[in-house]
């Protein structure tokens, strides 16, 4: 990745999130992007935790914002890896790291959310 890619990524991903923008949230990733999180099971009712698709990740995220409708992140950090960056931020459930890793098109095709246990 080149130097000050992490940086310049984390600012407009967070800025994308808190602007509700779910297309502008979604320009970030590939077509076939897998994604994880505990809560996927809860809100989108997919037990492995697991989605992949921008169709099922779209679906599940338009339900989050309208559960959340005053989400806001605050970056805290990003963390550069081999074709991965670590987003850290506080969000409305407290600390989350979310590795998010890149595709050779220079796109998210997979991310792994972390939430601080509760």
């Amino acid at each position: 990745m080149e130097k000050g890619f992490t940086g310049r990524f984390a600012r407009d991903w967070i800025a994308a999130w808190n602007s509700h923008d779910l297309e502008r949230i979604l320009e970030h990733y590939e077509d076939s992007f897998e994604m994880t999180s505990p809560f996927i099971a809860a809100i989108a009712g997919e037990p492995s935790g697991k989605l992949r698709g921008k169709a099922a990740v779209r679906a599940y995220w338009a339900k989050a914002l309208q559960l959340v409708p005053n989400l806001h992140f605050e970056l805290l950090t990003a963390l550069e890896g081999v074709d991965s960056v670590t987003v850290y931020y506080r969000g409305h459930r407290g600390l989350v790291a979310e590795v998010l890793h890149f595709g050779p098109g220079g796109k998210v095709r997979a991310a792994f959310a972390h939430y601080e246990e509760s």
